[in-house]
């Protein structure tokens, strides 16, 4: 998986405690997450369709 042209930003639902989610989201195809305190470490990634889903289906805050 090339993510080399990924433009992560940091999630909404993100803590101020550092414990941060990235997505990056422009990429065809693909959506990709990591952890903001590993930006070299896995990467998850979804199809637009489910990331959508999974989005929709958090709890409000």
């Amino acid at each position: 998986m090339d993510l080399s042209l990924a433009r992560w930003r940091k999630s909404t639902r993100s803590g101020s405690t550092g414990n941060c989610v990235e997505v990056a989201d422009n990429l065809p195809g693909l959506v990709a997450v990591r952890d903001s305190k590993d930006p070299a470490g896995p990467v998850l990634s979804f199809r637009p369709d489910t990331w959508t889903t999974f989005v929709h289906r958090l709890p409000e805050r």
